[in-house]
């Protein structure tokens, strides 16, 4: 069978690589919007519009069994009317706010995430659910994800730069500190190792993406296969390509042109809002 993996930019390949260690088996299609990255610059109905858009054209495309949103930005907007509208499991991804709660001993915790994703209501809920008394910080950084496209994209990214983004997640108060830290953006991960050398102090970071490949095992059990099965992991954008250095660290191949008809004209209305 074969898995949709979607995100805004190459974030979602976090996500990817741990479902191919849960579903070795599995193919993956992944789709990057890079042509309107970030989504946090969208109002929401355009980003409602934009991905259901997108979804329409590779779901037609490319028949997979399950369809992951790998971008929390998009996941606490899209997940109602991407399940309203198509029939296969849809898994998203959002802010692991429970798990936080249960492994924070000093009871202070961080977000984060970008701010498309902190000042939405759904991730406040989460934290009024399933927070209890851990006292959450919330941080929307504004340049961390466009800070791992560009090291992706081969460009330097200097210590300074990543720990201006990260070091509001570090708070000191009544003599505890911040012990646990969610990374609410699956850009993050990609660069954990340099983040836990830059943090100021040790913390557990939470990677929603074993969750997330755990989820995909249980909604495609049974599920026969995808009319495309035996391709190899294929990577589809909207604009340009990421370098194949890039896909060949994750084991995808550039998969072609997808989204030259409708989809593209939904991209130039995007980046005009």
């Amino acid at each position: 069978m074969r898995i949709l993996v979607f995100d805004s930019g190459v974030g979602g390949l976090s996500v990817a690589r741990e479902i191919g260690k849960a579903l070795p088996a599995a193919g993956m299609d992944y789709v990057a919007d890079l042509a309107v990255f970030p989504y946090g610059a969208l109002e929401p109905d355009v980003l409602v519009t934009r991905v259901v858009s997108l979804m329409e054209t590779a779901l037609a495309a490319l028949d997979p069994a399950a369809l992951v949103i790998a971008c929390n930005t998009a996941s606490t907007l899209v997940l109602p009317p991407l399940r309203a509208r198509f029939k296969l499991p849809i898994v998203g991804t959002v802010p692991a706010v429970k798990p936080a709660a249960e492994h924070s001993r000093s009871r202070l915790a961080s977000v984060l995430a970008t701010p498309g994703t902190v000042k939405r209501d759904y991730t406040r809920g989460l934290i009024e659910t399933f927070g209890g008394d851990c006292r959450f910080t919330l941080v929307g950084s504004q340049a961390l994800a466009g800070l791992v496209e560009r090291q992706f994209a081969g460009e330097t990214v200097s210590d300074a730069e990543l720990l201006a983004e990260i070091a509001p997640c570090f708070v000191e108060e009544g003599g505890r500190r911040t012990d646990t830290v969610v990374l609410a953006c699956t850009h993050y991960p990609l660069l954990l190792d340099r983040l836990r050398a830059l943090a100021p102090w040790p913390v557990e970071w939470i990677d929603p993406a074993p969750a997330i490949a755990r989820r995909v095992v249980t909604v495609t059990a049974g599920a026969g296969p995808s009319r495309d099965d035996g391709l190899p992991h294929r990577f589809f954008s909207t604009g340009r390509q990421p370098p194949g250095s890039l896909l060949d660290a994750f084991g995808f191949v550039a998969g072609g042109d997808l989204f030259a008809g409708e989809a593209a004209k939904a991209g130039k209305s995007a980046l005009s809002v």
